[in-house]
């Protein structure tokens, strides 16, 4: 029998990891995400799992598995739902029925204040849902909406080929938490109305996470505003053959060095808003949004006070990378200055080894004209002291001796030394 791969059974359950809740209408919900302060490419998996066996040991639920990265369970009246994700987990509590008081605070108290306190970050999204029968008398629900929300900024809408109607104007009210509405037809399956609700809680998630970026951007706009007008002007600087181009050079790479650095710090949540933008946009999409009583959908809304902010992102992100293209750029042509002028120092350098190389010479000729003269003065007074016992049988004095002997030997030097320096060349 042909063996299965090791990751097959994982891979396919982890298409089945996270099913969606199923609701029976009426019923509200409660959810919380939580992310550490710092940006953190991995959280702590242990940390978090003991903060949800604290809440599970409140109630006697079962635990997870280990290693685990989603647990259902049943904790007093609610069902809990826990997700771990690569920058925050969420808790989600559901239970039936409905509050005397809308989106009443107290409903959030399933999960402690103590606990909450306690929790291995911080607060980043806190929802309250509430789900009830839609009425049938279209001003009925029109009045429950400007009774709830904020009218300049509510967006409601029908969604799921109009299974439901979606309302909210993603305020935080006094207790804290972001409330939406769903007003669900007769009918509805409650697995359909899970997945309304668990949508509304992923926009609002990824929407806070998205904008995560924007704070990032104006904290890196102020740092490109200072370092701009350095470059512009190390850029006009670079004409000015007065300035040395090292000195220059070294205050571009000091310019890049810090561009870089600020992309090594931005880059991993800049990389992150863009792609919690695109689940936001895809899961407001998902919904098939119609219009309600003409009030603006959540597309709109998402279109109108949303997109402005990640476009802000965008253009951050877009400015920086323009300007460390730009310092690589003018880094370039100052190497390249630099070269030129590096190239030119050695000519100069080539050419006074020439003439030093050439002066060497002459001295070197000249030297051999003086040893010329040395070796002679030498090679005659051996030769007179030779040729002394031939003098007196030729009638020659020591002195007419050594006259004719010295250009005799002046002449054989010469050529011997000659014959030396062209046996060495």
């Amino acid at each position: 029998m042909i063996e299965d791969h090791p990751l097959r059974y994982p891979l396919v359950n982890e298409l089945h990891a996270r099913p969606f809740p199923s609701l029976e209408v009426p019923c509200q919900a409660v959810y919380v995400a939580v992310k550490e302060p710092l940006d953190a490419h991995n959280r702590d998996r242990g940390r978090d799992r003991a903060h949800l066996l604290a809440l599970l040991d409140r109630h006697g639920a079962a635990h997870p598995q280990p290693g685990a990265t989603h647990h259902a369970a049943r904790i007093g009246k609610h069902d809990l739902k826990w997700e771990s994700h690569t920058e925050f987990v969420t808790y989600s509590a559901f239970s039936r029925g409905l509050s005397a008081r809308p989106f009443d605070p107290h409903g959030a108290e399933v999960f402690p204040l103590d606990w909450l306190a306690q929790a291995p970050g911080r607060r980043i999204a806190s929802v309250l849902v509430r789900v009830e029968d839609l009425p049938e008398d279209a001003e009925e629900v029109r009045a429950r909406i400007e009774d709830w929300f904020v009218p300049e900024s509510v967006a409601c809408s029908w969604v799921l080929d109009e299974a439901a109607i979606i309302a909210g104007d993603f305020q935080i009210d006094p207790a804290g938490h972001m409330r939406f509405a769903v007003f669900v037809r007769p009918g509805t399956g409650a697995r359909r109305v899970g997945r309304i609700v668990q949508r509304l809680c992923e926009v609002e998630t990824y929407r806070a996470m998205s904008m995560l970026g924007l704070g990032r951007s104006r904290e890196l706009n102020s740092h490109l505003n200072a370092l701009d007008p350095k470059l512009s002007q190390m850029v006009s600087a670079m004409a000015d053959k007065s300035q040395p181009a090292e000195e220059t050079l070294h205050e571009l790479l000091e310019i890049a060095a810090g561009l870089e650095s600020l992309a090594v710090r931005h880059s991993f949540r800049f990389g992150a808003t863009g792609a919690y933008e695109a689940l936001v946009n895809q899961r407001v999409q998902i919904l098939r949004e119609t219009r309600f009583n003409g009030r603006q959908t959540f597309a709109e809304f998402m279109m109108r006070r949303y997109d402005p902010a990640m476009r802000t992102v965008k253009s951050a992100e877009r400015r920086l990378s323009e300007m460390a293209e730009r310092a690589e750029r003018a880094g370039e042509l100052l190497q390249t200055r630099v070269d030129v002028e590096r190239s030119a120092q050695n000519q100069k350098l080539l050419e006074s080894m020439d003439r030093r190389a050439d002066l060497a010479l002459r001295l070197q000729h000249t030297v051999e004209g003086l040893s010329v003269v040395a070796i002679s003065y030498y090679a005659v007074n051996l030769a007179a002291y030779a040729a002394y016992p031939v003098a007196e049988p030729l009638g020659l004095s020591k002195g007419m001796m050594t006259a004719v002997l010295t250009p005799a030997v002046i002449l054989l030097v010469w050529l011997m030394i000659r014959r030396i320096r062209r046996a060495m060349h």
